[in-house]
């Protein structure tokens, strides 16, 4: 942490601006041999040239100094904005090098930032995922996250569970003497209001995941009823290859289209039908695996075709595959003559995907939207979410002791529960997973 580290802070490539970050107690004598000046006005704008370590003119820029603790790592912090490109962001970021900085890895200044208080776990995963947010709504409930929302909530319920903790631990000193009967039920009451609380949070994060990570939207049927066809419609633009001939499509195709506030992956399917070779055989399991992991599935039937064992067994498979997923069954090419018929498919619509799809596109979104209407808190990450899940574990398995006043043991859980809990914001030791959490960051944070 001693080291002042240097890293550009924009993506690669060709934009009006770039900006390469330093941070550490040398950046301020950096950015002066840089530009030749003798001082910099905190948090001020100052238009400079910037020089390589030969003194060779690189560029103009603006330099902005931020003094300790008043940055986002809390240390001494100078961003250097200069002209974007490929060679002069890097030419500048090889100077500050030169001139006695190293190379930040990924996440160093999200890192720096937690270790110096300026941030905690939950919200550095909320400046993580922003950069990366698949929706509008996303971005709001990150952005709430980012400025601590998270943090209270978890706070909140670490402290309950620590008041609940401190009379176990006092009532430990007169073991001899039996706790009294309102007490054990104000505490199995509390602790019961914890989960409930805790489930909530729960289910709420899993039912809206899609929101973070991005909505997978799952089109199957069997070969040649026009899902390739109904892939480009969405696309506006010739994505798959479409052809009569069945089995056209032998492995699923994935693509990104924003539908209203939401960034989505759709997946066009292999054909599922029983395979003619190995190479089919491979794409029909990797459309199960697509329709499994998909948010929301598209069944996609011909209304000019009887229905057949094939469509049979699409409509087996999405009962088996698809349970607790949002699934849409759509009747294509209503142009032809109709002839598909089955008692148990109440379809949701019919389209000729040749023409258009608005109907499905309105439909998809309203699906979409309805995800954020809980006012539940959310979790935003597996790691999060795994934490919850082990502190509901351990509240459980304390409340049996509690029935039999067997309070060593049911410290032991709640004492585990708040070390859970804790995790999310601040753990209080492991290296190993911190530098695994901040490496998944990009490079400039």
């Amino acid at each position: 942490m001693n080291h002042t580290i240097s890293a550009i802070a924009t993506a690669n490539g060709i934009g009006s601006i770039a900006i390469i970050r330093i941070s550490g107690d040398r950046a301020l004598e950096i950015a002066k041999k840089l530009s030749h000046k003798k001082d910099f006005t905190p948090r001020y704008a100052t238009l400079t040239n910037i020089y390589n370590f030969s003194n060779e003119l690189i560029d103009e820029s603006i330099v902005i100094y931020f003094n300790a603790p008043f940055s986002f790592t809390a240390e001494d912090v100078v961003e250097i904005q200069c002209h974007g490109g490929f060679i002069v962001a890097q030419s500048i970021l090889k100077a500050t090098l030169a001139h006695g900085a190293r190379l930040a890895t990924a996440g160093e200044f999200s890192k720096r930032a937690f270790f110096n208080g300026r941030i905690d776990l939950s919200e550095a995963e909320a400046i993580a995922q922003l950069i990366e947010a698949k929706s509008e709504d996303a971005a709001k409930i990150l952005a709430a996250q980012m400025k601590g929302s998270l943090k209270e909530y978890i706070e909140k319920i670490r402290d309950e569970i620590i008041h609940i903790l401190a009379y176990s631990e006092v009532s430990i000193d007169y073991a001899e003497e039996d706790l009294p009967e309102d007490l054990v039920l104000q505490i199995q009451t509390k602790l019961n209001e914890l989960k409930k609380s805790l489930d909530s949070t729960l289910l709420a994060s899993k039912a809206r995941e899609g929101l973070m990570q991005g909505f997978k939207v799952a089109i199957v049927g069997k070969p040649n009823v026009g899902k390739s066809s109904l892939l480009n419609a969405l696309l506006s633009y010739n994505r798959a290859i479409v052809s009569d001939i069945a089995g056209t499509t032998r492995d699923t195709i994935e693509e990104q289209v924003k539908i209203g506030t939401h960034l989505i992956r759709i997946v066009d399917t292999a054909g599922i039908r029983e395979a003619s070779d190995e190479i089919e055989r491979i794409g029909i399991e990797r459309s199960l695996e697509a329709i499994e992991q998909s948010d929301i599935v598209i069944a996609l039937f011909d209304s000019s075709r009887e229905c057949d064992g094939e469509d049979e067994q699409i409509i087996s498979l999405i009962k088996s595959h698809a349970k607790n997923k949002h699934v849409l069954h759509v009747k294509n090419k209503i142009d032809l003559a109709p002839k598909f018929v089955h008692v148990d498919i109440n379809f949701d619509m019919e389209l000729n995907s040749k023409d258009s799809v608005d109907e499905l596109v309105i439909a998809l979104e309203n699906i979409m939207n309805k995800t954020n209407t809980s006012d539940e808190m959310m979790l935003i990450s597996h790691r999060q979410i795994s934490a919850v899940e082990n502190t509901l574990k351990n509240i459980q398995e304390a409340l049996f002791p509690l029935q039999d006043q067997e309070l060593e043991i049911f410290s032991f859980h709640l004492n585990e529960a708040v070390k859970e809990m804790a995790s999310i914001t601040r753990p209080f030791e492991n290296d190993e997973m911190l530098d695994k959490m901040f490496g998944s960051f990009c490079l400039g944070k």
